[in-house]
């Protein structure tokens, strides 16, 4: 259960990560950026206009108020006719549109507005400007207007400064109250577009993604070996350059695979068939040589003769072996390679790989078998030249002496074979199995063919079994053999 929701949670992050989702919040932001502008700038100009609006019909209104009271007032009018000038100014707005109170000569206010700021009570003191201002008050937003009053009628100081000033204090509330139904409104009218906005980015993605994902399927297809895959061209976008750059990449790879194939083909052919036509005239050789071997060690053959014949001996037998080395190798790349396949005993297959060969335990290999001496089904020729091939390089090429440690499983059996040298180069690690490599290819030519490893490599395969190597952490290169203990196929490789 636990593996399973895991697996889920593994699906959706996936998901989550993919150009699909990206696409649709992309366009979602989009969109959402878009509704936000809009309905940023349309509240601000509608605030400006409802705010402008209601300050000039207030200011106009007083004012007309203010020219038809104002002449009532007798010259020097006292405290009592300027109160009576505020009442007159209230009950000319109605219902409480505003508050007013009157000021002469820079004097205390008389009246009922109250917050007068001293910054207006300043601007409005010598000049003859009406001002006004936006406060925010404890009760609300408010609108303060500042009105001078000018002598009026005929006379000498007609048109100048009276020196009383007109204050007004109105409350905003109704005003911001709209402005509230604006933004709620703004925002009703965003969540739905926003929603609405969903279907075109599903529609959007999909045709970006259609696309897109036929060129996945089909890199896949090319993956999986089935290099003629092709796409139609549809359209002439960005994408269908795409598609078609993926088709003349589809069709160059075709053709380079197909003349690679032609010249493996080739060389294979060649290798095999150089090989068996030199296994005659070798067995010819190698026949004769060992004639002259007796020769030249019963010392009937001069001193300089006989070291030219173990010479040409020698050199023959490593022919001989790397002609069957190719030989083996041409048969797995033929799929000729057979597996006979028998239940054996895993101590006897190593011991009798040591006999063979003739090396000596404990002096050149050690051994750490099982005590249980378990049963294995295996090619036991096979095993016996991966067995060689491992030991025989290490000894070779490492120091002895050199272990051979294997444990068994209820799966699988495991062979190691381990040797005491300097180890394998870290640039030389990676290519140890590849057919002719050789660790330094300073190394004479008659040291060895190269193929052993990659020949040891392919019958391990043949047992669907693993071939690998490591360097050890004290010193020494470490070879491991892991054959499954599950029912092999007697098939072709």
């Amino acid at each position: 259960m636990r593996a399973a929701r895991m697996r889920a949670v593994r699906r959706r992050y996936v998901f989550l990560r993919g150009l699909r989702p990206r696409l649709i919040v992309a366009f979602l932001l989009v969109a959402a950026l878009s509704a936000l502008i809009t309905a940023a700038l349309t509240f601000r100009q509608a605030r400006a206009s409802i705010l402008d609006r209601t300050q000039n019909s207030a200011v106009q209104s007083l004012r007309l108020q203010v020219d038809a009271l104002a002449p009532n007032l007798p010259p020097g009018p006292t405290d009592t006719d300027l109160r009576t000038f505020a009442r007159q100014l209230d009950r000319a707005a109605g219902s409480g549109a505003w508050h007013t109170a009157v000021s002469r000569d820079g004097g205390p206010l008389i009246g009922t507005a109250k917050g007068i700021s001293g910054a207006l009570s300043k601007a409005t003191k010598d000049g003859d400007t009406t001002f006004y201002e936006r406060v925010e008050h404890a009760g609300g937003p408010r609108l303060l207007i500042g009105m001078p009053v000018n002598y009026n009628g005929s006379g000498e100081g007609t048109g100048k400064p009276s020196g009383i000033v007109v204050y007004a204090v109105l409350s905003l509330d109704a005003e911001r109250a709209d402005i509230s139904a604006l933004i709620t409104a703004a925002w009703a009218g965003a969540v739905p577009a926003l929603v609405l906005a969903v279907f075109p980015a599903l529609f959007a993605a999909r045709r970006v993604l259609r696309p897109v994902g036929h060129l996945r399927t089909a890199a896949e297809k090319i993956t999986a070996g089935s290099l003629d895959t092709r796409l139609d061209v549809v359209g002439k976008d960005e994408l269908a350059a795409l598609t078609s750059t993926f088709n003349t990449m589809a069709a160059t790879l075709q053709r380079d695979d197909a003349e690679l194939r032609r010249l493996e083909a080739n060389a294979r052919r060649f290798a095999a068939d150089v090989s068996h036509e030199l296994r005659t005239p070798l067995a010819a050789m190698a026949a004769v040589t060992d004639v002259l071997d007796e020769d030249a060690r019963s010392g009937t053959l001069p001193p300089d003769t006989a070291d030219a014949v173990l010479l040409i001996s020698d050199e023959t037998r490593k022919l001989a072996g790397m002609v069957e080395d190719l030989m083996e190798i041409s048969r797995f790349d033929a799929g000729a390679a057979v597996l006979h396949l028998d239940d054996v005993s895993l101590r006897t297959v190593i011991h009798k790989t040591l006999q063979l060969r003739g090396w000596r335990e404990p002096d050149q290999v050690i051994t750490e078998l099982p005590e249980d001496d378990p049963r294995v089904r295996v090619d036991a020729r096979r095993i016996d030249v991966v067995l060689a091939n491992l030991i025989g390089n290490a000894l070779r090429h490492g120091a002895a002496p050199v272990t051979v440690r294997a444990t068994a499983t209820r799966e699988a059996v495991v062979i190691q074979v381990a040797d005491r040298g300097p180890g394998i180069p870290d640039d030389v690690l990676p290519h140890v199995f590849e057919r002719f490599s050789k660790a330094d290819a300073a190394r004479a030519r008659s040291e060895g063919s190269g193929l052993g490893l990659a020949i040891a490599r392919e019958n391990v395969r043949l047992h669907q079994g693993t071939l690998t190597a490591a360097n050890l952490p004290g010193g020494g290169a470490a070879f491991t053999v892991t054959l499954p203990l599950g029912p092999v196929q007697e098939a072709p490789s």
